[in-house]
């Protein structure tokens, strides 16, 4: 049977799969679900486990050769079989389909791989996978589904978010799973169990800073210069390394400069926006930066990007937080005069 990852604790709860397939290109919820996996067998007896991965020259029979292979001191085993590629090429697919056509009693087949391909999720062997088990195909989380999967994970840490809160957490991690997890654990470890608002994450998320850049980023696309003065001396004040402040300027610039050229050649804003996944909450306020910014004047900022990089590493002459002033200015749309040896 195909199960999505979120029914798999529901199903362990109730019976354990002679085999179990999972794949797909999100470490974490590949990990997270084998690890479910494996919990249950070792709750059920499955005391052994052998992991075998496979590389060049990896000897398909090997697989075989352990499904009937059990310890003296163990009645049940797990093998952990790991396929990075995802392709297991002639050999590898026909020692998977032998196997799914008569697993072996008290073992369980873990069977965790990259992101297949879809004539690969058609083959005969995952067809023989699913038939002998459970087969779950782990897929990106979308715009509408990060947030959704953002709240439960709050949940289960024992926080209790508001929709502002996980909203707010969502963006900032920007759909990484690994570091939405690790900062719900610091969240969780500097606050305890219990509600969480938008102010606890503006505190507590990220470097803890009063200031920081993504403030910095939206208050100059939305063209709040005089606020983005006041938080870009705010962060230079704190100790805040130039190269951070320049990094987080220089990814939302570049990302502009490709959904402007696009937005140039024809394409209307809303579509553009949905393209490049920009999250719905942001939508207004990048949809605005670009109706004031055309595709040009977005190049010219990455080529000041560019040389304020030089800058910071001591490459060019120039005062890196005078340039940082000068690049948020123009993202914002009330560029100053220039003085010497600053970037034109």
């Amino acid at each position: 049977m195909q199960l999505k990852p979120e029914q798999l604790d529901a199903h362990l709860n109730k019976t354990l799969a002679p085999v179990y397939f999972i794949s797909g290109d999100e470490p974490l919820r590949v990990l997270e679900a084998a690890d479910a996996i494996r919990a249950a067998a070792r709750a059920q007896g499955y005391d052994e486990r052998d992991v075998l991965t496979v590389q060049a020259g990896f000897d398909w029979n090997s697989l075989l050769a352990e499904a009937g292979n059990l310890s003296l001191f163990a009645q049940r085993k797990v093998i952990d079989l790991r396929l990075p590629s995802g392709k297991p090429g002639d050999a590898g697919a026909r020692a998977l389909r032998e196997y799914a056509q008569r697993p072996p009693e008290d073992t369980v087949l873990l069977i965790t791989a990259g992101k297949l391909e879809p004539a690969a999720r058609n083959s005969k062997w995952v067809q023989a996978l699913e038939q002998a088990g459970v087969v779950s195909f782990v897929w990106p989380l979308d715009g509408n589904d990060f947030p959704a999967w953002v709240q439960a994970r709050m949940r289960r840490r024992g926080l209790e978010p508001t929709r502002d809160a996980v909203r707010m957490l969502a963006d900032r991690v920007e759909g990484n799973l690994l570091a939405c997890v690790q900062e719900i654990d610091k969240l969780y470890l500097l606050r305890g169990a219990g509600p969480v608002d938008e102010s606890d994450i503006l505190q507590l998320v990220a470097d803890h800073a009063r200031y920081d850049v993504y403030g910095l980023v939206d208050a100059a696309l939305s063209g709040q210069a005089a606020r983005s003065v006041h938080i870009l001396q705010g962060l230079q004040a704190e100790g805040t390394a130039p190269p951070v402040v320049l990094w987080a300027l220089a990814r939302e610039i570049r990302q502009l400069a490709g959904m402007a050229a696009a937005v140039s050649a024809g394409q209307a804003i809303p579509a553009v926006l949905a393209k490049y996944r920009v999250w719905a909450n942001r939508k207004g306020l990048v949809g605005n930066a670009l109706k004031r910014l055309p595709a040009g004047q977005c190049h010219t900022l990455l080529r000041q990007c560019a040389a304020l990089d030089r800058v910071c590493k001591g490459q060019a002459a120039g005062n890196a937080w005078d340039e940082l002033l000068q690049l948020t200015l123009q993202l914002a749309g009330k560029p100053v005069l220039q003085g010497p040896g600053q970037a034109s």
